[in-house]
């Protein structure tokens, strides 16, 4: 059902909604494993947050905040999707991107709690993705955990429904 409402939210994304890079794979089947354990379990967010948003504060670009689990494998698809070349590029060239260990929804709910979302990310489910001006104001908070079901969607609509943040 979510799969459906993202190719939906694709047609009626904001004007100002970047066009997603086209990825080198059409099915998550021939995605390369490269990271396996994408959240650093003994950083500290607090910091690594607000390091983001100094940087985004220089560079005008908008914060990602991706919070998720190594136990999770939709969290896997998504940073491993994330690591493709195109991907890669696209989005370092429009976000300041922090990754965020939410643990087993136990651990570092003070980061999307400063956003008024942490009882949207235990309902929700996880990745959970936060986008945010360099102000910090998040401009996705109704969308938070749209790519909760990230192993079941095509690759393009992954990299499309982060497109649609970007500017």
């Amino acid at each position: 059902m979510k799969a459906g409402w993202l190719v939906l939210a694709m047609f009626i994304a904001p004007a100002w909604a970047l066009p997603a890079p086209a990825l080198s794979i059409s099915d998550l089947k021939a995605l390369p494993v490269v990271e396996r354990t994408p959240y650093d379990e003994a950083a500290n967010a607090k910091a690594d947050v607000d390091a983001a948003f100094a940087r985004a504060r220089k560079s005008h670009k908008r914060v990602l905040i991706d919070m998720g689990g190594n136990w999770c494998g939709d969290c896997i698809v998504l940073a491993n999707l994330m690591q493709l070349p195109e991907m890669k590029r696209f989005l370092a060239a429009h976000f300041e991107i922090v990754t965020v260990d939410v643990g087993r929804f136990d651990k570092n709910l003070d980061i999307p709690a400063r956003f008024g979302v942490a009882d949207k990310l235990k309902s929700g489910g996880v990745p959970s993705i936060i986008i945010a001006e360099p102000d910090g104001k998040m401009v996705n908070k109704t969308d938070l955990s749209a790519l909760e079901d990230a192993r079941h969607m095509s690759p393009q609509a992954i990299a499309a429904w982060l497109a649609q943040w970007a500017k």
